[in-house]
């Protein structure tokens, strides 16, 4: 069985289960470089990459595998932004700017 070409971008499993993330290839060099979802780094030749069994893999919700970041540094963020803190910009926009009429004098005012 071929594994399926290299992207760089795209996320595949080993049959083990392992889960990587194709980061660099390089025709060059003829080298696929892959990041692990610990965040190790592995580097494959393009003939070793065609005789592995790879498969392709959707990218793991949790993205702070290879991030070294503990669950309360992130937490308390995605907490403000699930309570609805984000404000709309263009609710800040003076509408009748947006409709040509300002309170600066015009050029022609001058």
């Amino acid at each position: 069985m071929t594994s399926p070409s290299p992207v760089v971008g795209d996320w595949y499993r080993r049959f083990n289960g392992a889960l990587f993330e194709v980061v660099a290839i390089d025709r060059d060099d003829g080298t696929v470089e892959v990041q692990h979802f610990d965040g190790t780094l592995e580097e494959f030749d393009l003939e070793a990459w065609e005789e592995q069994d790879f498969e392709e893999a959707q990218a793991p919700e949790d993205w702070t595998g290879s991030v070294d970041v503990e669950p309360e540094d992130y937490e308390s963020d995605r907490e403000i932004t699930a309570a609805g803190s984000w404000v709309d910009p263009l609710m800040s926009l003076d509408r009748s700017e947006a409709s040509g009429y300002s309170e600066w004098p015009s050029p022609r005012d001058l």
